[in-house]
């Protein structure tokens, strides 16, 4: 990764560099040939004015020789005129060539603008060329044609840039280097973090500076975060089975042993095939609980959603507790909305619900379960609300989780596998709602289910 990066940011400096010294070069020629065009129309002006007051004043012929005699006289304009890039020439339908400077093309000359009277001048790559009529009189035979190479004088320039070049592509170099090492030494860390995770060293964690927040902190903290959520679930699922072989075993050896009892001649046989009944039908609901939430986090899992009234499953589900709420000695009842309360759901998997949170609160509570529904805020809300010992506020965040309850309090579970409440979040999640839990201690549990209202 280091040397990717020292490649890529060297290379955009070096793209830089070459891309600034191209545009300086270009605008540079610009330049040039700008000042050198105004300096030679300058220059032709104030040679074709002299001209024509020297051939004014003496009547001379307008020939080659008479200009350049008139040229050398003038010592101002022998400094500033390049005399192999000067030339006078007469304003012919038909140019010769030969009377231009070297190299000028004798179509860049505008002869019919130098006839009226106007100052021209044009280029051809670094050739610049400007020409100035020569006003005898009312008459413009003549005109004087300078021509001269723009020369961008980068010479100094140029070593400057190089010199400047270089130093930058060293210190990105450097730059590159320091950065790179500084990126990958934690890339580099939680890459062998992941693999020592992946080995099954859960415990491993990354150190995460304190004060700092950027990405590299994050991906520590991510890879932390991994990790735990990891190791609380190796632990989650030694607790499982643990938990699952202890359910099963017990109702296993109950049966076993009236059953060899009954062989025995040991037992009463009606006592016995009731607690061997009682003991199939706990099995039967643990091997049940398994097979749903297997169901549930399985990615084929579907739903039939159909409108439902909420508070009429809520009543439908008390009724069916009612006769266990009374042999238990405890107040079941419902309180509902006179209107429907519709929302979209699957009807056995919401009965599932309420059926896991009424018997939930059937094993805690203390003198009665109230089951409600109401709306609030455009979403139905079916709360179960019992009245007894409540969840420590340190427990309940892991409420939903798979033997929460078998591990905090294995003598009171809300089914015989502890699965009851993690069925009903991924049951609620899937429909689209949400689930919550409130508790204090000493007064009772609360437990919200939310779902959308039918529109």
């Amino acid at each position: 990764m280091t040397r990717r990066l020292v490649v890529w940011m060297v290379g955009l400096v070096a793209a830089t560099l070459v891309i600034a010294g191209l545009g300086t070069l270009v605008l540079a020629n610009v330049r040039a040939r700008t000042d050198t065009e105004q300096e030679l129309r300058a220059q032709a002006t104030t040679i074709a004015a002299n001209l024509a007051l020297f051939f004014d004043e003496t009547d001379a012929p307008l020939d080659d020789q008479a200009v350049e005699q008139r040229l050398r006289q003038l010592t101002l304009l022998r400094r500033v005129v390049d005399l192999d890039g000067f030339a006078v020439v007469s304003l012919d339908p038909d140019l010769d060539p030969n009377q231009l400077p070297s190299g000028v093309d004798p179509e860049l000359v505008d002869v019919d603008g130098l006839r009226t009277g106007r100052l021209t001048s044009t280029h051809d790559g670094e050739l610049v060329m400007a020409a100035a009529p020569i006003e005898l009189g009312d008459a413009r035979s003549g005109a004087v044609v300078l021509a001269r190479r723009a020369d961008v004088g980068l010479g100094p320039a140029a070593r400057y840039f190089v010199v400047a070049a270089v130093a930058s592509a060293s210190i990105a170099l450097l730059a590159a280097v320091l950065v790179g090492r500084r990126i990958s030494r934690p890339i580099q860390a939680a890459s062998a973090a992941a693999t020592r995770i992946a080995a099954g060293e859960l415990a491993t964690r990354l150190p995460v500076r304190a004060g700092r927040g950027d990405e590299l902190d994050q991906l520590s903290r991510d890879v932390n975060e991994m990790a735990g959520t990891l190791e609380r679930s190796r632990a989650l699922e030694q607790q499982f089975l643990l938990s699952v072989s202890h359910d099963l075993r017990t109702p296993l050896t109950s049966i076993r042993g009236y059953a060899e009892a009954i062989a025995d001649g040991a037992a009463d046989p009606q006592r016995a095939a009731a607690v061997i009944s009682a003991e199939s039908r706990r099995l039967e609901r643990l091997v049940a609980d398994l097979l749903d939430l297997a169901k549930v986090q399985a990615s084929s899992f579907s739903l039939e959603l159909e409108p439902l009234d909420l508070a009429q499953l809520a009543e439908v589900a008390v009724d069916g507790f009612a006769p266990d709420a009374t042999d238990r000695g405890l107040l079941l009842q419902a309180i509902t909305p006179p209107l429907a309360v519709t929302v979209d759901a699957d009807r056995d998997r919401l009965g599932q619900v309420a059926a896991n949170l009424i018997e939930n609160a059937m094993k805690y509570a203390t003198t009665g379960v109230v089951v409600r529904v109401d709306t609030v805020g455009g979403r139905a809300v079916f709360t179960v609300t019992d009245d007894g010992a409540g969840i420590d506020p340190a427990d309940l965040p892991h409420v939903f989780e798979r033997l929460y309850v078998a591990r905090r309090q294995p003598a009171r579970r809300e089914s015989s596998s502890g699965l009851g409440l993690a069925i009903v979040s991924q049951l609620v999640e899937a429909m689209g709602g949400e689930v919550s839990v409130t508790s204090e201690v000493g007064h009772g549990t609360t437990f919200a289910v939310m779902l959308p209202c039918r529109a």
